[in-house]
Order: C-alpha cells, then structure tokens, then sequence
C-alpha cells in the first residue's frame, strides 16, 4: 500500500510518498499547479503501483485551491481522502513537541495520518455535495442580496409615494413594480394616463388589477405627500431592475438544485413542509450521514446544542445554543423546523406541548429542532421515506 500525502496551494503543491512499512518512497517533491504537474505525479504513482499495490491519496479540504487537482485525481480512479485541517494541525502536534510547520512538514503529515488512521474515503456523492453546497450557499447570498434591495425600495416608496404602500398587498409584486419602474414618484403617476395605467397594471398581475385599482392609485398620487426627487427615483428603478434581475438568476440556480435533488432521491424530501430548496441545503451541509454516529453530533456539528458552563457551585441554569459550526445548516434546520411544526401534525402537537409547559417560542422551537434532527438522521440512515405516527 502507497499513502500519498498532498500540501495544497494555489501556485504550487508538495507531494510525500511512502509504504506500508513507513519506507520512503519519494521524499518531499514540488509540483506546479498545472496539467503537466499533475501528470508528473500521476506517472510517478504508476511507478511505484506497479511494486507497492494500491495507493491513497490525501489532500486537506484548502477550499477552491484543492478542486482542480482532486478533479484530476478522481478522473483518474485514484483513492482519495479529504482531510479537515484541524484534524491534520492536532496530528502535527501529537507527533512533535516542536512549533514547526511548513508545506513540506504538511505533506509528511498527511500521508503519515492515512497510515495510522482509518479514514473515509472522499467518493462521487461526496462530489454531488460539493456541487450541491455551492449552489445552495450561492443562492443563499443571492436571496440575501435581493432581501436588501427589497428593504432599499420600501425605503425609497416611502419617500416618493407613501401612500401606495396601503393600496396594495405588498409592494414587493409584479404589478407595483412595473408601476414603479415606468413611474417612480407619485407626481409622475398622477400625470398618467388612466388608460395606460389601467393596460400596465392588468399586463403585469395577468388580469388581477383593473380600471378600478389603476383609478386609485392615480387619485391617491395627486393628494400624495411624496417628494419629487428625480435622483430617488433614478434609484428606485435602477434597485427594481437588479431585484428582476436576481430573480431570474435565483430561477436558475434553483433549476440546478432542483435538477441534483431529482437525481439523489433523498428520504428526507418526503417530510411535510420540507421544500427540495431547504432539504437540499440540508444534505450539502451535512454530506455523509453516516459520518455521525448519533444526531445528538449532527445537532453539535450545526452547533445547536446547549452550552455548558459550571464552575464551583455556580451551573448554568439557562444553557443558550453554541451556535458553533455550519451557520448554513443551523439556518436551514430552524427555518425549516417551523415549516414542518406548520405543516405536519405531529411536530405541531410536540411544539403545542412545550409552549404549554411555558416555554418561549424560540426555546420550544429549538425542542422541535432536536426530533426534527432525529428524523432526519433516521431517514437518511435507513432510506425510507417519512411515515405519520398522528
């Protein structure tokens, strides 16, 4: 058996081989971080297979730096582990008293830690999570940005026409934003034309808005306090432009992540409430279930489990979340928490109960959080889908 062990960096990487019996097989060697780099190692991998058996490659999870090269390793039907860090940083230290850490020290590291341990190979579900946690963060940034430009034009409509606000539902739909962009203070729409105002509103909401609701605006428009401000208003038609424009690419990463969840078949699709957006945020975070032997760690990894704090006589009576770990999954499963507490009978008597207890609506949700956990760890684990107890 070869165990490989793979510095990574962005220009360069640092690559350790040795055997089974701890021999050396290549000392520490450099290679670029390019095509012929990477066949350099392969072909010196062939060289020792031949004699030593099958090999083990291990790199450390470096971030976008370490895609390139575990590509190339994959493609090429290698063994390869992705290792954590601080897990390799704690090994570095338990086998030296001294504070030395370079690329090369890295590379030994690494390949010594594939000797010694026995660790889970990185495989291609691992792969599809990758893919899937890149889209799940990327539309969670881009639903984040389009929150706050959501803010920006509530704050610009209440300075050019704040009376619209109480004529529609919400200004955040198709119709008031179609409004809002071809006329964007209240002066410009009191000067409409009610017949093309009438066309434009019934255009954008397929229907749903007439002469009636056109006829309202427009008299609310001329009583209006709004200021005319053509630089506000600039604003407010450049912010509804990038908010349409959000939308359309949401659309799209969304179609991506639908496209990944339809190939998985995930069990856990099949809990009421769960849409495939936050289910899919769910497995990209967490990855592999069986890296957890127990949903109490999967709970600790999402760093949703109490505190604790005890010194001398004093204990912590009211242990708050530690909120250490993926903030994407904690955010998925508390959001998600309250979906399926709405949506599926069971979870709603289980947070009925605590509330009756007398507990705050958060602390009763954070209760529900831990059976929502539970479920999912058991369905994922078995592959069945989601059965009612209720």
């Amino acid at each position: 058996m070869i165990f490989v062990g793979i510095d990574v960096a962005k220009e360069k990487h640092d690559c350790f081989m040795i055997n089974s019996e701890g021999i050396i097989l290549a000392d520490v060697f450099t290679i670029p971080n390019n095509r012929q780099g990477f066949h350099t190692l392969l072909s010196k991998l062939k060289t020792f297979c031949t004699c030593e058996g099958s090999v083990k490659v291990g790199l450390e999870a470096t971030g976008h730096y370490s895609y390139n090269i575990l590509g190339f390793l994959l493609d090429n039907d290698l063994t390869v582990y992705v290792l954590n860090p601080l897990h390799t940083n704690l090994y570095r230290k338990s086998r030296s008293l001294r504070k030395t850490k370079t690329d090369r020290v890295d590379a030994k590291t690494i390949a010594a830690m594939l000797s010694d341990i026995d660790l889970t190979p990185y495989t291609d579900t691992a792969r599809h999570s990758e893919e899937l946690k890149s889209l799940t963060r990327y539309r969670f940034d881009k639903v984040k940005q389009r929150a706050k430009l959501k803010q920006s034009v509530s704050r610009l409509v209440c300075i050019l026409f704040p009376e619209l606000e109480k004529l529609v539902p919400t200004l955040h739909m198709a119709s008031v934003y179609a409004l809002l962009d071809e006329f964007p203070c209240a002066h410009q729409v009191s000067a409409a034309n009610l017949t093309h105002l009438k066309s434009l509103l019934s255009t954008a909401s397929k229907g749903r808005y007439g002469r009636d609701i056109a006829l309202a605006i427009r008299n609310s428009a001329r009583q209006s306090i709004g200021s005319v401000m053509p630089a506000k208003s600039l604003e407010l038609q450049h912010t509804i432009r990038l908010i349409r424009e959000l939308d359309q690419q949401i659309d799209q990463i969304e179609s991506a992540i639908k496209d990944i969840m339809e190939q998985l078949h995930s069990p856990i699709t099949s809990i009421p409430g769960l849409g495939y957006r936050m289910a899919a945020m769910i497995l990209a975070e967490v990855g592999n279930f069986s890296r957890f032997d127990s949903p109490d760690k999967l709970l600790a990894y999402a760093g949703m489990s109490p505190s604790t704090y005890q010194s001398g006589q004093l204990k912590n009576c009211y242990p708050h979340m530690k909120k250490r770990g993926s903030r994407y999954l904690r955010y998925a499963l508390y959001h998600d928490t309250k979906y399926v507490c709405h949506w599926e009978p069971t979870f709603a008597a289980y947070l009925a109960k605590k509330r009756a207890e007398g507990k705050h609506y958060n602390v009763a949700l954070s209760h529900a959080a831990k059976k929502f956990v539970r479920l999912l760890f058991a369905l994922q684990r078995s592959g069945h889908s989601y059965r009612a107890t209720l």
